[in-house]
């Protein structure tokens, strides 16, 4: 184990090299566990094709579900940015399709939620508003608001999620609503309908009462609907790992 700048450190585990926080507290709320492989002596076959292991037929751990595999069923190494590997590590072949596919959310939309976008805010059943810039902040840990006042909401205490949408097919004006987007695991996408605003649950620090906030897209509309869905997407993320 050493110690690395920006209070991160490098560890060491069975499954290869991780550069996690300092502290576990400050862990970004998309992260996932390392999983609890599966001992030696209760795998005497591979877990997908059913080979038996001998000195020859090697088994192998997938690093994502920790299960046991021989080396045709576990030969890729895909990055795994949940777990925080430094390097691409061994998977199997369902766990690596997941990881690929969640790389375009570190790729694209992870950069989107950092650069944020402009909304009107509505602060619990307030009839006042305020146009801010709501972006993550760089530890993934909380949303920046800023306007001319400024405040913080922790993703870990936010309680539920929706993503409204504005219907752009011919005589559709309604908006609707997705299901919460923490309490499912499956969510429509709506068709041809665009992100337009967020509402969601969350409980100040210090406090155990639920606050609503209510965000519109601003001036910019595209950005803000390109902003909304990557939020959608990290919504599912943060389902996961709260579930894991």
């Amino acid at each position: 184990m050493s110690a690395v700048p920006d209070g991160k450190k490098l560890v060491r585990s069975p499954s290869g090299l991780r550069m996690v926080p300092e502290n576990g507290a400050f862990n970004s709320p998309f992260s996932l566990d390392e999983p609890q492989w599966v001992p030696d002596k209760e795998c005497p076959r591979c877990m997908q094709c059913d080979t038996k292991f001998d000195f020859i037929k090697r088994k192998h751990h997938c690093r994502r579900c920790g299960r046991c595999f021989c080396d045709k069923c576990c030969s890729k190494k895909v990055v795994l940015p949940r777990m925080c590997f430094v390097d691409p590590v061994r998977q199997c072949a369902e766990c690596s399709l997941v990881s690929q596919k969640e790389m375009e959310f570190y790729d694209k939309q992870l950069k989107v939620l950092l650069g944020g976008g402009s909304f009107v805010v509505t602060l619990g059943t307030s009839e006042k508003s305020e146009t801010m810039t709501c972006r993550l902040s760089n530890n993934h840990r909380y949303l920046f608001l800023d306007g001319e006042s400024h405040f913080e909401v922790e993703l870990s205490r936010i309680s539920s999620m929706q993503i409204l949408t504005d219907g752009t097919s011919p005589g559709e004006n309604d908006i609707h609503t997705y299901t919460s987007l923490l309490d499912s695991q499956y969510i429509s996408e709506g068709g041809t309908s665009r992100a337009s605003g967020m509402l969601l649950h969350y409980k100040p620090m210090g406090s155990q009462d639920a606050q609503q906030l209510r965000m519109e897209a601003a001036d910019d509309k595209k950005v803000a609907s390109l902003w909304l869905a990557a939020m959608h997407k990290a919504a599912k993320l943060l389902y996961e790992a709260r579930d894991q």
